[in-house]
């Protein structure tokens, strides 16, 4: 073009506090002086007019600004000729065209590109992704979990171009899409690559759990563990190693596995433990599952039962009360056996058998301290050392309670001191005694209540056959219902005795062996036996009442408590064997009926002080007279006229 030298293009863009994206091209002449002209472009962030169009070009001089030209379409400015307008080159004006064109990102919608942060403010992060314009973001999407912002001017960021405009003419961003879209991107390749993936258990839902691994995934029930999990809300908050197993993007499914994931790592630790395991190997294992019988212990691959008699040498309640889940611990092998794969561990067996020299801790006759921790209807078990425990039996608790249950005395927890009274190494046994530390009661009450001696106490308890007097705290005697008593037939002690009544009786015995105490109540008295042994013989005629009859004979009240029997055949003269009637020194053989309440006399035939009876008898009545009819008979037949029929007609 004539007139025109060649011209240089310079270009430079910036943005303004406004955020205004500035466009300025200069054109400059060679060195000849030529006029310098200078194109400014400006995309204005005026209120209405959509922001992100093709753009306006305005050429303005120093006086006036002209009009602006509509573009019709990219790469095409229409602008009214100035007078003061310098003529340009076509090529270099279409070469400032691309230069402008070129200065905006050839960037597609759904797109997840790198933008600067160009400012921040309290409720929005402004991002320049190279756009015509900049892109808004809510704050809220770069807070992390304490609420602070986590980007500030100048970081570079992913952001998901949504839309290249909005109403506004903003370009729509989203950082949060983003970030979603690239963990998509890597699970689906951990799923094509089979790669592990972490994530933090959520909550617990309906057949399974809500896993986050950036995105909220699936974790069913059944590929939690190898085993079953009863407790899945335990699970939560917990991270977690994972495989995913299915993924769907468009549903926005993600099913996760953590079971495969172990049966791979449990297989190829397993080949490494059966090439190691074998029986009297200490191994060191984790306790993966507590049962009431017993732990189940990873040894690498494979499980192996620690029974719960096998954990300690001492009492074990619950395996929960030695191990946790989780917890490493050391164990040895007891057996294993390949066929099945079954292995039963040891813990207590790591160290020394306590029982092994327990006789020499422990000798009989030791007076030991120890915590009780359990009870039984028997006695109390004593822990005398870790894997040692003796018992206390109900009988060795007290000298002078009766102790029907170990309660009464001790609880759980308690600390006693007890004296050992034997040692069965053989069959872990210790017999303790809890009385034994204390004074026998029983040995001083000889020298208190010597035989003879009169005593007081209360009558704590009735039985059938006696009464038991409380002597002094925890020592009864007992009176026997036939020491209540000399003269009255007792058939019961509440006919004598009431509970609560207080009673002077007699010591008769004392038994400190059997701890038993003999009482009597009776022996206060005077023995009426001994007085009316003392006033009556053999052959003394003594009145008497009928008090009962009996098959072998009739008891007779003499005195008052004093009874005697007449045997039938002292009465019934026809049971005399031998002997007809009419035989000599013999009346005619009859029988007295007797009755009872009736009093007839009678002779005594026999006396036994010692067993207390007294022996009678009618017969010998009828006889004694019979003998002196014939006496006085015989002496009056002298001149031989009298006859026996005579006498007894004078009579």
């Amino acid at each position: 073009m004539p007139g025109v030298g060649t011209a240089t293009v310079r270009s430079a863009y910036s943005i303004d506090p406004f955020g205004t994206l500035r466009v300025v091209l200069s054109l400059s002449k060679d060195d000849r002086g030529d006029t310098h002209g200078m194109a400014n472009v400006e995309d204005q962030h005026t209120p209405g007019t959509a922001r992100g169009s093709a753009g306006t070009l305005d050429r303005t001089d120093h006086s006036e600004r002209s009009e602006r030209s509509g573009r019709t379409d990219r790469g095409t400015l229409k602008a009214r000729p100035r007078e003061d307008d310098v003529p340009m080159d076509p090529a270099a004006f279409k070469e400032l065209l691309d230069i402008y064109d070129s200065s905006f990102r050839n960037i597609a919608e759904g797109e997840v590109v790198k933008g600067t942060v160009l400012k921040v403010t309290p409720s929005e992060v402004i991002v320049d992704v190279g756009f015509k314009s900049e892109g808004v973001i809510a704050v809220s999407e770069f807070l992390d979990e304490n609420g602070q912002v986590t980007v500030e001017a100048g970081d570079i960021v992913d952001v998901l171009l949504e839309r290249t405009e909005d109403r506004e003419g903003h370009v729509v961003l989203s950082r949060e899409k983003a970030e979603k879209m690239k963990i998509w991107d890597e699970v689906e390749k951990a799923y094509a690559e089979r790669k592990v993936v972490i994530g933090r258990v959520i909550e617990r839902i309906k057949g399974g759990l809500a896993v986050d691994i950036g995105v909220r995934a699936f974790l069913p029930g059944s590929q939690i563990d190898v085993r079953p999990v009863r407790n899945l809300d335990a699970l939560r908050g917990q991270e977690l190693r994972m495989r995913v197993i299915k993924v769907n993007k468009k549903r926005g499914n993600i099913v996760l596995s953590r079971k495969a994931l172990l049966e791979e790592e449990n297989a190829e630790k397993k080949k490494h433990t059966l090439e190691t395991l074998a029986d009297g190997r200490v191994l060191k294992g984790v306790v993966k599952n507590i049962t009431d019988y017993g732990a189940f212990i990873d040894l690498g691959g494979i499980d192996g039962l620690l029974h719960i008699t096998d954990m300690s040498w001492g009492r074990v309640g619950h395996p929960s009360e030695i191990f946790k889940v989780n917890d490493e611990i050391d164990v040895i092998v007891l057996k294993y056996d390949p066929a099945t794969e079954r292995v039963s561990l040891g813990h207590k067996q790591l160290i020394t058998d306590p029982w092994a020299n327990v006789m020499d801790r422990y000798p009989v006759g030791a007076r030991v301290g120890g915590k009780v921790v359990s009870l039984t209807d028997y006695g109390a078990f004593v822990e005398l050392e870790s894997g040692v425990e003796g018992l206390i039996h109900v009988s060795e608790m007290s000298w002078s309670k009766r102790v029907k249950h170990p309660s009464k005395i001790l609880n759980v927890g308690d600390t006693v001191d007890a004296m050992v009274l034997g040692v069965d190494p053989a069959a872990r046994r210790i017999s303790l005694g809890l009385k034994q530390v204390e004074a026998n009661p029983w040995h001083d009450l000889a020298g208190k209540y010597p035989v003879g001696s009169k005593i007081q106490g209360k009558v704590r308890n009735l039985t059938e056959f006696g009464a038991f007097v409380e002597v002094e705290e925890d020592i009864d005697g007992l009176i026997h219902i036939s020491d209540m008593s000399w003269s009255k037939r007792v058939k019961h002690p509440s006919e004598v005795l009431k509970k609560g009544d207080v009673v002077d009786a007699m010591v008769l015995n004392i038994d400190a062996e059997n701890q038993r105490l003999s009482l009597g109540l009776k022996q206060l008295a005077t023995d009426i036996w001994d007085d009316f042994f003392s006033r009556r013989h053999l052959g003394d005629t003594i009145e008497g009442k009928v008090v009962r009859m009996t098959n072998f004979g009739a008891f007779v009240e003499l005195d008052e408590g004093i009874e005697g029997l007449i045997h039938v055949s002292e009465f019934d003269e026809s049971r005399q064997a031998g002997k007809g009637p009419g035989a000599p020194g013999s009346p005619a053989a009859e029988k007295i009926e007797l009755k009872v309440g009736e009093t007839y006399p009678m002779k005594i035939i026999k006396l036994a002080p010692e067993e207390r009876k007294i022996g009678l008898s009618i017969r010998a009545m009828k006889s004694d007279e019979f003998r002196a009819d014939w006496e006085q008979y015989q002496e009056s037949a002298g001149d031989g006229t009298a006859t026996l029929g005579d006498h007894f007609k004078n009579q």
